[in-house]
């Protein structure tokens, strides 16, 4: 039975990592001052050559940062938001929630989208392994179900954007290694709106109806206190004058969402070595985030995750002769995700290609060169429907009518492409295909051929894949490329409270600053439970809401 609500709890966080405290301090943290986090730059009065006044200033203006401006002005302060870029970037359209108007809807017909509270808080827990803030995730069960419906409210305003339910949690009678979850909303256009209208311009829209401004090509530089240690506002600087500094601020709060670190070769080398060793950069692999906010929270003795986490999805490819790994350049490979047959680069299978997607990458991470190649053949199309995918790599309408993300003619479009450009490849026999892939051919028609037996017998033996994605891969011409992570965001940082402020490694929480997004911690560890449609992004959501609403009201 669902609850319809959690009770609160003072469960502690799991750990309290870094910490930007004095070298003497004796609570330093649990592994020192990492070498990435610097100090706090000194900037001269000098060249500080602007003040501005507002009430709450939201650092971001993104998928965490514009939920915050418009809860922070529904509630009546005077609000600016401030981004380094000229226009919002990478707002996420896939977003995680349970209990929303839409989903309860559904239960009637769909009862199996009905989601247990306590089960999924649990599941969240289990997956990072108990690294996890219960209270945070116990937050987003219960909140994030009123967001969706805020949120629908206000796309729906102008009838240019409609929000839909993404129904749909696969085979349940053969779920696989972790059964998902019907959690993920998704903003689609109407017929009124044109090519240039989006999610991201209708709630910015949305925020500067309610009073909200934003100023664009604004770099966040650090963080100001007063004597009691009370964040009072920040110092930016003006991107296209690097001698205009400027002082803002903010007598309500700060609302700190400035995207992770993903782009900070450093702090990616220290906290998620592993996923450098897969990661193939790509065009649309995410925004430019550099750690700015977390550095900043721990400037002011904020404590920080332990384990890293990004978001990765094995959605890119790299040429015949190429490997994975920081640095090297490919491309976006949509198709990736679907369970064909996975070989590593000696022509040998190596797990069970149906599980979550970073379970698939972390056993690439196992192989040779943290790199294996996917094979599938001419009725891929057709494979890829009865293979019922969840989430945003489902490549065709959901159970209960909702559109997909990209629909497998668009899939197909981009295969071909990838073709010409040398990146997928294409063979009438499987020994030529294996040739062309450069792996061994002997080794890689014989894992071709035992994994067609088990196709034809409906059984896995080696890796005990369900029945129903476990297809025959022999109508030529059959298909293959070399695949890795496509790196989307970092998604550890920086302790917080349920009231969004970042905590010291007392646990005491740093009064007039507030995180959301990627800049906050104490939900994921190691990877991302992508079982949960859009779970990250409705984490951001839910919280910058509430950090908005918190520092518009002083609640806390």
């Amino acid at each position: 039975m669902a609850l319809s609500g959690l009770a609160a709890g003072t469960l502690a966080g799991c750990g309290k990592g870094y910490t930007a405290q004095e070298p003497n301090n004796p609570r330093v943290g649990d592994f020192g001052v990492p070498s990435w986090l610097g100090e706090a730059p000194v900037i001269e009065e000098s060249l500080i050559t602007e003040t501005v006044e507002t009430e709450v200033l939201v650092v971001g203006v993104g998928t965490g940062g514009i939920p915050a401006m418009i809860s922070a002005a529904e509630n009546g302060a005077r609000v600016l938001g401030i981004d380094r870029q000229n226009s919002p970037r990478n707002v996420r359209e896939d977003i995680g929630a349970v209990d929303s108007h839409l989903q309860q809807a559904s239960f009637e017909e769909f009862p199996q989208f009905r989601i247990d509270k306590t089960n999924i808080v649990q599941e969240i827990a289990t997956y990072a392994n108990g690294f996890v803030n219960y209270d945070l995730v116990k937050l987003w069960a219960n909140e994030s179900g009123a967001m969706i419906d805020w949120l629908t409210d206000i796309i729906q305003r102008d009838g240019k954007m409609v929000m839909e339910f993404e129904g749909g949690v696969g085979n349940i009678d053969g779920p696989g290694i972790r059964k998902a979850f019907a959690t993920g909303h998704s903003p689609q256009p109407t017929e009124l709106a044109d090519e240039e209208w989006g999610f991201a311009e209708s709630i910015l829209a949305y925020a500067a109806e309610q009073g909200a401004e934003v100023r664009w090509r604004t770099e966040f530089i650090k963080c100001e206190q007063d004597e009691s240690g009370r964040v009072t506002g920040v110092i930016a600087r003006a991107v296209d004058d690097d001698r205009h500094y400027l002082r803002i601020n903010a007598s309500k709060g700060v609302i700190l969402s400035t995207g992770g670190y993903g782009n900070n070769l450093e702090m990616m080398e220290d906290r998620q070595p592993w996923n450098q060793k897969l990661r193939i950069a790509a065009p649309g692999s995410g925004g430019n985030p550099t750690g700015s906010g977390i550095k900043a929270a721990m400037w002011l003795g904020a404590t920080i995750d332990p384990i890293g986490a990004a978001v990765t999805f094995n959605r890119a490819c790299v040429k015949p002769d190429q490997t994975a790994g920081d640095g090297v350049l490919g491309r976006w490979f949509w198709f990736g995700e679907q369970p064909f047959l996975k070989l590593n680069l000696k022509g040998e299978r190596f797990c069970n290609e149906s599980g979550p997607y970073d379970y698939m990458l972390h056993a690439a991470y196992m192989q040779p060169h943290h790199t294996y190649v996917d094979i599938w053949d001419a009725n891929h199309a057709e494979q890829a429907e009865m293979m019922d995918e969840v989430g945003c790599c489902r490549l065709f309408p959901f159970d209960n009518g909702a559109r997909n993300n990209i629909p497998m003619a668009v899939v197909d479009g981009m295969i071909e492409k990838l073709i010409e450009d040398g990146y997928v490849q294409k063979a009438d026999t499987m020994e030529e295909l294996a040739q062309k892939l450069n792996l061994p051919v002997e080794a890689t028609v014989a894992s071709w051929q035992r994994y067609n037996e088990f196709a034809a017998n409906g059984e896995d033996t080696d890796y005990w894949k369900e029945p129903h994605r476990l297809l025959p891969l022999t109508t030529p011409p059959f298909y293959g490329v070399r695949t890795g992570a496509w790196f989307l965001a970092t998604i550890d940082g920086v302790s917080i409270d349920t009231n969004m402020h970042p905590t010291d490694a007392d646990g005491n929480p740093i009064q007039g600053l507030y995180l959301t997004g990627n800049d906050s911690g104490g939900f994921f560890s190691v990877s991302y439970p992508n079982l949960m449609t859009g779970l990250a992004c409705g984490r951001t959501m839910t919280f910058g809401r509430r950090a908005g609403m918190l520092a518009a009201t002083g609640q806390a």
